[in-house]
């Protein structure tokens, strides 16, 4: 399997530096990528109603793509992975732009993933849909894997009018690898039919494997192999102890994961360098597994 770290978003701060260090104490401690969450505006908890979801305004998110770039010119190796990018409050043709030059600056590093989110302040703030989100990423899926293969692209859907345009430079991968995150059965099938691969988010219960044998079929009946699908769990630090980790990187390796994060937020650490001593126990745990 090929190991991951969540980047600790609401907890890092603000420092360029210590956003340098980090990435680069991650890269030397031979993780194989670096995951990114993404929320654009957070919503004010005082709002008439309330608010009760997990993140608001005084949750800091530094922007994916934005932060991806930046790392680019810190790091050699490591992958840069968007878990996930909200992608149907977004521009399309903008994401592809984008994401295309996280490519090219990174040397091919970028595996962007994607997810219709859940939270209608942000759509409603980026002047965006919410309610035709799940029948929008198809069609901007298929935007943007055309517009990082093709020079030119002549591309007409029910969201999108593209007439003889490019974008340039296209990425070093073509396309970029585009993985979806999710669960419902509707994104199951999504997965099957249009991604490289899934983030799930589900416990390690007895309805784990009938969900992974789920996805297999449909990924089955769209004409594709099971292996074409790459998986990665996410382990989160706050909730277990060493020893429940590891037995869940076996089940989820059982189940078929082919990488695995670890996700170090909400676990009481105070400075960037709590969260690598952790991750250096967390490469020491997954060291068989490389």
């Amino acid at each position: 399997m090929k190991i991951g770290a969540v980047f600790p978003q609401t907890e890092i701060g603000s420092d360029p530096g210590g956003i340098r260090d980090y990435a680069q104490a991650v890269e030397a401690l031979g993780f194989n990528h670096l995951l990114a969450f993404d929320h654009v505006v957070g919503a004010d908890p005082d709002r008439p109603g309330g608010w009760d979801r997990p993140y608001d305004k005084n949750s800091m998110f530094h922007e994916p793509m934005v932060l991806f770039g930046y790392l680019a010119s810190l790091t050699k190796r490591i992958g840069l992975v968007s878990n996930v990018i909200i992608l149907p409050q977004r521009q399309t043709v903008l994401v592809a732009k984008q994401a295309a030059e996280i490519d090219v600056l990174s040397g091919g590093r970028l595996r962007l993933g994607v997810g219709i989110g859940w939270n209608q302040v942000e759509y409603q703030s980026l002047n965006q849909e919410f309610s035709d989100r799940g029948r929008r990423v198809v069609e901007q899926i298929s935007v943007l894997r055309a517009l990082w293969t093709k020079e030119v692209v002549n591309f007409k859907g029910r969201w999108h009018n593209i007439e003889l345009a490019g974008i340039n430079p296209l990425p070093v991968q073509r396309p970029i690898p585009i993985w979806i995150g999710g669960g419902a059965a509707a994104v199951l099938r999504r997965i099957a039919r249009h991604a490289d691969g899934w983030f799930p988010q589900f416990p390690l219960d007895e309805n784990a494997r009938p969900i992974m044998d789920q996805l297999q079929t449909y990924i089955r009946d769209a004409g594709r192999e099971p292996s074409d699908v790459g998986i990665e769990a996410r382990l989160e630090f706050s909730r277990m102890n060493w020893e429940e980790m590891a037995e869940a990187i076996e089940t989820w390796r059982d189940l078929g994961a082919t990488h695995i994060g670890i996700n170090t937020m909400r676990a009481d650490l105070k400075t960037p360098e709590d969260h690598i001593k952790v991750l250096t126990q967390f490469r020491e745990l997954t060291s068989q597994y490389t």
